[in-house]
């Protein structure tokens, strides 16, 4: 299956190498050896409900198994962690996960007669406004579609709102 991604045009384009093989990095070598690497801690994003603003949508395969797989990219929009990253995995392997990818589908307000008009649908995915639930379990983080957020007016309004829609936890 051919990678396929829809990114939001704030995202970036940095996953295109346009003229890398031009570039003689050698030149850093002596610097590269010498410097040191600072650590940096991320505070781990807490379970709970966030509102998140899609990214990016891409066709890409899981690693582990080669299934088919829907990649999403969130940013959270509020209550708390704004601007940070999270991600959700749609596996396609199993009547069940074509059955959950669908509902996140609708949720998301695209509606397919055949799942094969995705990769030509993806663009639709982005920058809408949902609800999520983020859940730990063992070692496995989860993310769950809960619901879409549309607004009356869809302008810049929409940060002001969100912002005091849901309780900090």
């Amino acid at each position: 299956m051919e990678e396929q991604t829809m990114q939001n045009e704030d995202y970036g384009h940095f996953d295109e190498p346009r003229g890398t093989e031009d570039i003689d990095l050698a030149q850093f070598d002596d610097d590269f050896a010498h410097a040191e690497v600072e650590e940096r801690e991320f505070e781990t994003i807490p379970d709970g409900k966030y509102q998140v603003n899609v990214e990016r949508a891409e066709l890409t395969r899981a690693q582990t198994s080669g299934n088919p797989m829907l990649k999403w990219t969130l940013r959270i929009l509020a209550p708390k962690f704004r601007g940070r990253l999270l991600w959700r995995n749609n596996v396609m392997a199993t009547r069940e996960n074509i059955k959950w990818l669908k509902t996140d589908l609708h949720t998301c307000g695209l509606d397919l007669d055949k799942l094969s008009e995705l990769p030509a649908s993806l663009s639709k995915l982005i920058n809408v406004k949902l609800e999520i639930t983020k859940r730990t379990r063992g070692e496995n983080e989860n993310v769950y579609i809960n619901r879409r957020i549309v607004l009356e007016d869809g302008g810049d309004e929409y940060d002001s709102a969100a912002r005091n829609a849901l309780a900090p936890f």
